[in-house]
């Protein structure tokens, strides 16, 4: 079994005993490959050296995360651009729009979205997708955009029915985290509507630790308990949940 966490920030852990206690938790539980988003300009070398630690385990993909738009957007995203310039990058990520934490930036956060759009679409590479409290605006934006050179995960999906088909209309997929296994988060009801051709697995770690550890740090290696409770949702064993959003990892990657 090969289990494959498409969004993981392992490399906030600075501590490298700790940090290779993580890895060393990840292979015990199958979770062998592991996708890297940067937030900012100062996270790009933390994803890279862990990329160079464990290149056959970790890839990584550069972006702006959306709460990282401040005023002076526009020279961080040529910083990170550079560095993308200088190693081998598998995604556009995470970019998006969160109005959770603040709604002023909006307008910001749209031009940096649209803007990393069109540099993925340059370097023929997916996109992951931060969305929080912002589903019409991405969405929209998404629609301005698109076209066959643009697809990518939706990152973290808490989103209805409705939403997810609209996700997978434009070509895009479902990351699907630790959200599933909260009692009333309604994320297993979704899973349970959709297609697992179009889902992948994620942790988000360190945050939404899945139950049995929801509330404390998450780590890459409690995939295991989304891919379980994906498998329970959609009757099929967890061997089968693990190939397929592994294959489609590498369909949307390309490695």
């Amino acid at each position: 079994m090969l289990l494959t966490d498409t969004h993981t920030h392992l490399y906030y852990e600075n501590d490298l005993q700790k940090r290779a206690g993580l890895v060393e938790r990840c292979i015990s539980n199958n979770v062998e490959r592991l996708f890297l988003p940067n937030v900012d300009a100062v996270s790009v070398p933390k994803v890279f050296d862990l990329a160079a630690t464990y290149p056959d385990m970790c890839y990584p993909m550069l972006g702006l995360h959306p709460c990282s738009v401040k005023d002076g957007w526009e020279e961080e995203l040529n910083t990170i651009k550079q560095a993308a310039g200088e190693h081998k990058i598998y995604a556009i990520g995470e970019i998006g729009i969160d109005l959770y934490w603040d709604k002023s930036t909006l307008a910001e956060q749209i031009k940096a979205f649209k803007a990393q759009i069109a540099w993925a679409k340059k370097l023929k590479l997916p996109i992951v997708i931060h969305c929080r409290d912002a589903f019409n605006e991405v969405f929209e934006a998404l629609q301005q955009e698109q076209g066959e050179d643009l697809h990518g995960i939706f990152h973290c999906f808490t989103g209805n029915v409705e939403q997810a088909h609209k996700v997978i209309e434009l070509g895009f997929y479902l990351g699907i985290g630790g959200v599933v296994t909260y009692k009333n988060s309604g994320l297993a009801e979704v899973v349970a509507q959709i297609d697992i051709s179009r889902i992948v697995l994620e942790t988000d770690s360190p945050y939404l630790a899945p139950v049995p550890h929801r509330g404390k740090p998450n780590e890459s290696a409690y995939l295991v308990f989304v891919a379980q409770k994906v498998a329970d949702v959609l009757q099929i064993s967890i061997e089968k949940v693990a190939t397929v959003t592994t294959e489609n990892s590498k369909l949307i990657f390309g490695v």
